[in-house]
């Protein structure tokens, strides 16, 4: 971990928890945590679990799953942060909130505070003919609003899976100073080879920061299959870590002075013409 000449760090190790998760809570909470452990053990200084990391996937499980926030798994994740003195993003639970359900990321400080709480605002409604049906809005509400919280390494924008096919939410982010995007996510068999990698690249490329995704390791017997490949990109638009299917973590360093000196090279965040187009955060 390097610090910039001004004492900012400028460059810190992030861990990506790819889980096996398996239909017994319990499990998954105990697992999720002994591997937040081993990834602080190892130097990360941020941690990312995968989207519904304590429950398996699915408009079926969401409701039986569901908790309030805070509740088991969000105190866990509170509890393992603290311990480990580092920043916490919590994958995606099902939450329940005044009679509705929502995918929802929980983010917990070095002291174990909760410092953003992000509700999926896209909804995984698709059919692909012949591949794949899924309609998470038979069951979840969509949340109404960009998340973000800031780290003595930068801040980060948040985002849950169907969230990254949105270019403008991305956009946004970078416009009001995030250089990393976390997204948990869970792309399945179908829209994993085709399109996982592509869209990190593109959100990464197009706004010069870095992109991580996590995801759920592949369980060939569940109803749904995630694809899994947890990656992150850099501001370059290059894969420099990715996972297989497997349950695994990966780990890389977030350079910051690399981000830097791509923006400087190609200046595109200074170059747009405001005058003739624009994206802008309503709420």
């Amino acid at each position: 971990m390097r610090r910039a000449g001004g004492g900012a760090m400028a460059s810190f190790r992030l861990a990506l928890i790819q889980l096996h998760v398996s239909a017994v809570k319990s499990d998954n909470l105990q697992r999720a945590c002994g591997l937040v452990r081993e990834a602080s053990a190892k130097g990360a200084k941020l941690v990312a679990l995968p989207e519904c990391f304590n429950s398996p996937y699915g408009t079926q499980y969401f409701k039986e799953y569901a908790e309030k926030i805070p509740g088991e798994s969000t105190q866990k994740l509170s509890a393992v942060a603290k311990e480990c003195s580092i920043y916490l993003i919590g994958g995606s639970i099902p939450e329940e909130d005044g009679g509705k359900l929502y995918n929802t990321c929980t983010v917990f400080g070095p002291d174990g505070a909760l410092l953003a709480k992000h509700r999926k605002v896209h909804l995984f409604d698709i059919n692909v003919p012949g591949k794949i049906q899924f309609k998470e809005s038979e069951t979840l509400s969509p949340g109404n609003s960009f998340s973000m919280f800031d780290t003595p390494y930068c801040k980060v924008g948040l985002g849950i899976c169907y969230d990254m096919r949105f270019a403008e939410m991305a956009q946004i982010y970078g416009q009001k100073g995030c250089q990393l995007l976390i997204y948990p996510g869970a792309f399945n068999m179908t829209t994993g080879p085709a399109h996982w990698e592509l869209l990190q690249r593109g959100r990464a490329l197009d706004n010069q920061l870095y992109v991580a995704t996590v995801s759920p390791a592949r369980d060939e017997t569940a109803s749904y299959v995630a694809w899994g490949h947890s990656t992150v990109v850099n501001p370059w638009g290059e894969v420099i870590a990715k996972a297989g299917a497997e349950e695994t973590v990966v780990y890389t360093d977030i350079d910051l002075k690399k981000l830097a000196e791509i923006r400087q090279q190609i200046p595109i965040l200074n170059q747009k013409r405001c005058d003739l187009y624009g994206v802008e955060m309503k709420k």
